[in-house]
């Protein structure tokens, strides 16, 4: 959609409801899609942890062309690879590596009390029946069609009071903020005590130093450089650490050495998991 037509259509307020239409009805076609053309390969193999599907393969999803050299040639754990969605319910593989450990490390209480940063649609329905669920958004309308309660958020500054949360998930969140300090500052405020964030973001563990550059706002720039048109950075793993424990947290790092018994979710094989305590 070109510039001046989504104008056009923000100011009429029109641009949401038509994006989500539209979202919904692709999502739909490529289920069809996927449905159909990876029959022949259910069977034993890789099982989907959300709909209990079992295929041979999941679909692959692989960087394009033009984001390609700053994915692949940073070394960036980012999402990509062979076995990405599922075919039947379009689970993607960060939501079924999340559910996954929170299954295994981080029990949930029916009292818990879960704050879910840009819901994905899986991860949320499963959660939302195991605890108390709030979720956000700073383009809440977006998400309306997987929670009608998503209210708008800026992470930078939650209007939460400290301790409200007892688990906080931003999956992919953080390298989209540019003030992404002052956004785990606030997680950590947010946190109860004993509470957790599952703060997963695209990392490379090569890089001597995170990629980012606070001038650059183009999203052709953005997109050859960090690998998508909306980043504002790509994380070295070390550095990201340091960042996360200057927030406050005590990050146990679950390295995919722990994880290698989700695989068979077609999970990414060399994704770390970062769990943050409060304290």
């Amino acid at each position: 959609m070109n510039r001046r037509l989504k104008s056009i259509l923000q100011k009429t307020d029109l641009y949401h409801p038509l994006q989500t239409s539209y979202r919904a009805g692709r999502t739909w076609l490529t289920n069809q899609l996927y449905k159909l053309t990876y029959r022949p390969h259910k069977g034993p193999g890789l099982t989907c942890n959300f709909c209990g599907a079992e295929y041979k393969k999941f679909v692959p999803e692989v960087p394009g062309p033009d984001i390609a050299p700053a994915i692949q040639g940073n070394n960036v754990i980012a999402g990509y690879g062979q076995n990405v969605y599922c075919p039947r319910c379009l689970s993607k593989n960060r939501e079924r590596l999340i559910k996954a450990v929170i299954e295994k490390y981080l029990p949930l209480a029916p009292a818990a009390r879960i704050l879910h940063f840009s819901p994905e649609k899986n991860l949320y329905r499963w959660l939302k029946h195991h605890a108390s669920i709030t979720t956000v958004d700073t383009a809440p309308r977006f998400y309306t069609r997987i929670d009608p309660t998503i209210r708008y958020a800026d992470a930078t500054r939650l209007p939460f009071n400290n301790h409200s949360f007892d688990l906080v998930i931003a999956n992919h969140i953080l390298e989209h903020i540019p003030e992404d300090q002052m956004a785990m500052h606030e997680i950590h405020r947010v946190l109860a005590p004993e509470g957790i964030a599952i703060l997963q973001v695209p990392y490379s563990p090569t890089l001597p130093a995170t990629l980012e550059d606070p001038e650059i706002d183009d999203p052709g720039r953005q997109a050859a450089l960090y690998g998508q048109q909306d980043h504002v950075r790509i994380y070295a793993f070390a550095d990201y650490l340091r960042r996360l424990a200057k927030a406050g947290f005590n990050v146990h790092v679950l390295n995919p050495e722990d994880l290698a018994e989700f695989r068979i979710y077609a999970t990414q094989p060399t994704e770390s998991v970062f769990l943050c305590y409060q304290h």
